[in-house]
C-alpha cells in the first residue's frame, strides 16, 4: 500500500518542528523548570521543558559518578530517578533517608503507571520513540513492572536492564541498584552505565 504523499509530508513536518523548537531550547541558559509547560505554546513549552528535564538529570548523574561519599553519590542517584519517574510512579519520594526529595517534580520525563502524561509523549521523532520511550506506552502499567522485575533480577553476572527499550528507564535500573549500594565504588560504577543512556537519550532529542 503506498502512504499518500500528504500523510508524508504532515508526518515530516510535524517531526521537524519539534526538533526545531528542540535545538532552540538547547540554546537557553535557563535553569531546569520542573514545572508544568506553558499551555499557551505547548508545543514550545514542552520541548522546553524536555530539553531543561535532561539537563538537570545529566547534572545529576554527574554528581552521582563525582561523587565523593556514599550518602552523596544516594543523594544524586535519588535525584536522577525521581527526574525520570515523576511522582506518578511507585517508589518517588525521599529513597536515601536524608529528609529532602531530590529531583522534585510534578511530572516525570515518562509516562506514569496509569497513563499519567510525562514530559515525553507520542508522537515524537522516531529516535525519540525508540530511544527515549523505547516503544509502546499502551500499557505503562506493564512497562514500569518490567522495569522492577528487571533490578529485582539483576545481579553482577547477569545485567538485565539492556533489555529494557527505553534508556531513561535503564538509568531508573542504575539508580535503584545505587541506592542500594553498599559502597561509593559500586556506586560510581554504575553512574558510568547511567551516563551512557543519558548520552543516548540526549543525543536522540538533539539529533532528530
Amino acid at each position: 500500500m503506498v502512504t499518500p504523499v500528504k500523510s508524508v509530508l504532515s508526518t515530516g513536518l510535524a517531526g521537524l518542528t519539534w526538533c526545531l523548537v528542540v535545538s532552540c531550547a538547547a540554546s537557553s541558559n535557563s535553569q531546569p523548570d520542573t514545572a508544568q509547560p506553558d499551555n499557551s505554546a505547548p508545543t514550545a513549552s514542552l520541548a522546553a521543558a524536555v530539553q531543561q528535564r535532561l539537563d538537570a538529570l545529566q547534572a545529576a548523574v554527574d554528581g552521582w559518578q563525582r561523587a565523593d561519599d556514599l550518602a552523596s553519590a544516594k543523594s544524586a542517584a535519588e535525584t536522577a530517578r525521581n527526574l525520570i519517574t515523576g511522582p506518578d510512579v511507585h517508589g518517588y519520594g525521599d529513597l536515601d533517608g536524608d529528609g529532602r526529595t531530590g529531583g522534585a517534580s510534578l511530572t516525570g520525563l515518562l509516562p506514569g503507571e496509569q497513563g499519567q502524561p510525562g514530559l515525553v509523549t507520542s508522537p515524537a521523532p522516531v529516535c525519540v520513540e525508540r530511544d527515549v520511550l523505547g516503544g509502546s506506552w499502551a500499557d505503562p502499567a506493564a512497562r514500569w513492572e518490567e522495569v522492577r522485575t528487571r533490578i529485582a533480577t539483576w545481579n553482577p553476572t547477569d545485567n538485565t536492564f539492556p533489555a529494557l527499550p527505553s534508556h531513561p528507564q535503564r538509568v531508573v535500573g542504575w539508580a535503584s541498584l545505587t541506592l542500594a549500594a553498599p559502597t561509593l565504588e559500586l556506586a560510581r560504577e554504575y553512574a558510568g552505565h547511567a551516563q551512557l543512556h543519558v548520552r543516548v537519550a540526549r543525543e536522540a532529542l538533539n539529533g532528530c
